[in-house]
């Protein structure tokens, strides 16, 4: 029979996997880097994947397959649920960790090692924006070169915030201002503060966040920290709702 059910075009798809967990009967997988229908008859044809997908690579077309099968598809996801991957991207599952409170603060002559990080995944494209985690948080919005470069990133900045990473300057800024405004119109977001670079190409990290909070149409108090190339905090200071920062030089 002739439905409507979801087509994928590769040329668009970046395998990022947002599709696979937006997708409640399971009918779409990562397979050879690619997003595919697993099985026809476990796609209902409603596009529910559609609004996850950050390149536009989804829509739904008529064309002949099974009729959907509410069962076998339920079944199907039981089954997956069982396993460690659901059939998506490894880098896509939403996990909850268990951070170090006291990462890498020096005790004595002895540091405390590890890690802060409170949640999986960290890369802005890949965090959805119904991922548990995300309830109430206080997001921690930072350039990809932040954390190689700045020392004390476990210590001062990542305990009790949500990390989400991206860069302003390779990266689809609209893409990420439509995700952050999702984020925070969903979640009740309690803060924002910006992690990026002393280089004139990250600044557009301060200005994502001013459009996000004037797009979501919340007050929520936005923070800019810019981290020299040399590992410390060049200046710190709120983020108005065009983007700049009336901040202090340190």
């Amino acid at each position: 029979m002739k439905r409507k059910i979801i087509e994928i075009d590769e040329a668009l798809c970046n395998g990022c996997g947002q599709c696979v967990t937006g997708c409640a009967e399971g009918a779409l997988a990562i397979v050879d880097g690619k997003a595919r229908i697993v099985a026809d008859h476990f796609c209902d044809g409603l596009g529910a994947c559609i609004g996850h997908c950050p390149t536009g690579a989804l829509q739904i077309i008529e064309r002949e397959a099974p009729d959907f099968d509410e069962k076998a598809a339920l079944a199907h996801v039981a089954a997956m649920e069982g396993k460690k991957m659901s059939g998506g991207c490894p880098s896509g599952q939403p996990l909850t960790l268990t951070p170090c409170q006291q990462a890498n603060i020096p005790t004595g002559r002895t540091p405390v090692a590890g890690s802060a990080l409170s949640s999986w995944p960290i890369k802005l494209r890949l965090v959805p924006p119904t991922a548990p985690f995300l309830k109430g948080a206080r997001l921690l919005l930072t350039s990809d070169c932040v954390p190689p470069a700045f020392p004390a990133f476990h210590s001062a900045f990542l305990p009790g915030r949500v990390a989400l990473l991206g860069c302003p300057k390779f990266d689809d800024v609209q893409a990420y201002v439509d995700k952050l405004t999702a984020i925070v119109r969903e979640n009740a977001v309690a803060d924002i503060t910006v992690l990026q670079m002393d280089v004139p190409c990250c600044s557009g990290m301060a200005r994502i966040a001013a459009m996000t909070v004037a797009a979501s149409g919340r007050d929520i108090p936005v923070t800019r920290v810019v981290v020299g190339r040399r590992g410390g905090i060049v200046s710190m200071g709120p983020v108005s709702e065009k983007g700049s920062a009336r901040g202090i030089t340190l």
